[in-house]
């Protein structure tokens, strides 16, 4: 009798634990020294010197800062179709932009909402922003409330993609906001359990901010970032400085940003709900705004500036104003909602990341169990510098996959990936390389030269053609006096000519792998 009595009660408890909510606000080139919180303690070459970010700092100072926290690309597609599924881009078969393959050979097995549905068949999950991941939709991966599957598009045009957004929701900084919040107030009022990504479509380019907070900046003491075309009269920004390279207004982007994240703590608050609500914060790569404070490298590329970003979490039980140096990448985080959710049966065998449950309480004295133990970044970039990288412990390996070069780095005393010690550690470098080629093979992930002869046949045989007749349409309209036509017809040309270049680049790259691909320049 003592003993059903106990689980009756045991049965009671977990029936009326109220399971919690997430909260995930994903940035959109938010370099890692973006944002006025510290990443590393101590460091100030790990924070931004000019971005103010209140909210963010509210955030940290409420949870915990992940000092060594990674993309799992460093570009957007690869990372967000690799966080929802809790597995590696290259096992995803979507280690670059282009994802035919990923749409021929879906490889997930599990996504986020599916996750926390299989803890708790009460959960409702939402996504508002970019998605980003031509091979699943936002529905097939299970969110029941969405804006459908956008792109970059979106983050500067209305939905006829002809009209620009209007000054008062640059980025749709504010209607995403909305939107998250009235998604958290309906589940609120149904009494259900909610999991909401917000992606924001900032900070990617176009750059762009509400005309009184760039006021605001002009003000301020200069950055150590700052060039004297950032302090012209307005007069003489001209777009594409505004779009792409001027310090104000990205200052401010991240400002008003931040700004709507402060809308949803304090909605949280006066919805009591903020105890029982996990948010965390991060970002789908490395930045690209004049540098990464002290790393090395940028979006698009595998070196810490590439891959490493902010992430805090705050929420219950997770230790308030903390540190930790436990590494974490974006594939942790299904696991890890899951675990919070009270998932208690195995998750797929294919789903290599781990939760950090366990961290969020204790920090430092904590560890992560994951299926794959280092961790393991392929980015086989067909218009650029194709690269491969392993992180074990304190040492990271960084290939070249044309050039074949190797580098290692202690990353405990290197964060700046400054001392190549290679040639100092053969044995670990030689282990480390083979260690990462053989998960490579072993996943069967994408080929970087068959990568480069898709690319080729897309260009010559679809991008090329089209752009031509463009051209020669607009040409027409520049002839008969019209402005627009004129204006087309110059950005056409250059981009007729870079890909000329790149068609160029990708022949002579490929002579590198034993390939002749020259066939491809009399196309």
């Amino acid at each position: 009798m003592k003993q059903i009595l106990i689980s009756l009660f045991l049965f009671s408890f977990c029936l009326q634990a109220k399971s919690p909510n997430f909260i995930m606000i994903y940035f959109d080139d938010l370099g890692w020294a973006d944002t006025a919180v510290e990443m590393i303690p101590g460091d100030a070459g790990s924070r931004s010197d000019f971005y103010q970010t209140p909210n963010i700092v509210k955030l940290a100072e409420g949870g915990m800062v992940f000092s060594s926290a990674y993309a799992p690309s460093p570009v957007c597609t690869p990372s967000r179709n690799s966080v929802q599924h809790g597995m590696t881009p290259a096992r995803m078969l979507n280690a670059v932009l282009h994802s035919e393959a990923a749409s021929k050979e879906y490889r997930g097995v599990i996504t986020i909402p599916q996750a926390l549905k299989k803890a708790n068949p009460n959960y409702i999950s939402a996504h508002f922003g970019k998605w980003h991941i031509p091979s699943l939709t936002p529905t097939k991966a299970g969110y029941e409330v969405t804006d459908g599957p956008t792109g970059n598009g979106e983050g500067d045009y209305l939905d006829d993609m002809r009209t620009h957004l209007p000054e008062d929701d640059p980025k749709r900084m504010v209607s995403l906001t909305d939107k998250t919040i009235k998604f958290i107030e309906d589940q609120n009022k149904a009494d259900k359990p909610f999991f909401v990504q917000l992606s924001h479509y900032a900070v990617h380019i176009w750059h762009d901010s509400f005309a009184e907070t760039r006021e605001k900046y002009k003000k301020l003491a200069k950055s150590n970032r700052a060039e004297a075309h950032d302090y012209f009269p307005d007069s003489e920004i001209t777009e594409s400085m505004y779009k792409h390279n001027w310090i104000i207004n990205y200052a401010s982007m991240v400002d008003d940003m931040d700004a709507q994240l402060g809308r949803i703590l304090e909605r949280l608050d006066e919805l009591k709900i903020a105890d029982n609500t996990y948010v965390i914060i991060t970002g789908d790569n490395g930045g690209g705004m004049r540098n990464n404070g002290r790393l090395s490298g940028s979006k698009g590329d595998l070196t810490e500036g590439g891959i490493r970003v902010p992430f805090i979490v705050r929420g219950p039980k997770v230790k308030a104003n903390a540190y930790t140096s436990v590494p974490t990448a974006g594939w942790d985080i299904l696991a890890t909602f899951y675990d919070l959710a009270g998932g208690t049966e195995a998750l797929p065998p294919e789903v290599e990341g781990g939760s950090l449950k366990n961290v969020l309480a204790k920090g430092d004295k904590a560890s992560v169990e994951r299926n794959l133990r280092d961790f393991v970044f392929y980015f086989p970039w067909y218009n650029g510098e194709p690269e491969s990288a392993l992180i074990s412990g304190k040492y990271k390996i960084l290939k070249n996959l044309d050039t074949k070069v190797v580098q290692l780095f202690d990353l405990s005393k290197d964060v700046s990936e400054g001392n190549d010690i290679a040639n100092q550690m053969p044995e670990k470098t030689v282990e480390m390389e083979k260690t990462l080629d053989n998960y490579i093979k072993k996943v069967k992930a994408e080929d970087l030269m068959d990568l480069r002869i898709g690319y080729l046949d897309r260009m010559t045989k679809l991008w090329i053609p089209n752009t031509d007749r463009e051209i020669i349409e607009n040409k027409k309209l520049m002839e008969q006096g019209d402005a627009r036509g004129k204006k087309e017809y110059e950005r056409l040309t250059g981009y007729r000519k870079w890909m000329e270049g790149e068609i160029k680049f990708t022949v002579e790259r490929a002579k590198m792998h034993g390939k002749d691909l020259s066939h491809y320049l009399k196309l």
